[in-house]
């Protein structure tokens, strides 16, 4: 019903940028909070930033001041730009978002992933 496409992962050096894409695609009434994740081996994925459909973003302490999120309603997308990447940036990002697909039916999609390798 809804796919979550995201883009823009890769290998940077510290102190590099890039910034993530996601795409909502299918059948969406509306979009409620978006947001990243990411996830490295043997860890429990952990919320990088998020940004409700209307109110103030939300950004774990470890990349506050590094990382931006935003959104563009009207394109169903939402972006993470990183900056002053660090090495232990390195892993697999993840979008998410909570999706109402008709007046009684919303849930939580997530995307495939990508990757991020920050070198030191």
């Amino acid at each position: 019903q809804v796919q979550l496409v995201e883009s823009g992962g890769g290998l940077v050096q510290a102190g590099g940028s890039l910034r993530l894409s996601c795409a909502a695609s299918g059948r969406i009434r509306f979009i409620n909070s978006m947001g990243w994740y990411r996830q490295v081996p043997g860890k429990q994925r952990e919320l990088v930033a998020s940004i409700p459909s209307g109110g103030s973003t939300n950004y774990a302490d470890s990349v506050k001041g590094r990382f931006t999120i935003f959104r563009d309603n009207a394109k169903n997308t939402v972006y993470l730009q990183m900056d002053s990447l660090k090495p232990e940036d390195t892993a697999v990002y993840y979008c998410n978002a909570f999706v109402w697909v008709d007046i009684s039916d919303g849930r939580q999609y997530w995307g495939q992933g990508t990757p991020v390798t920050v070198s030191s």
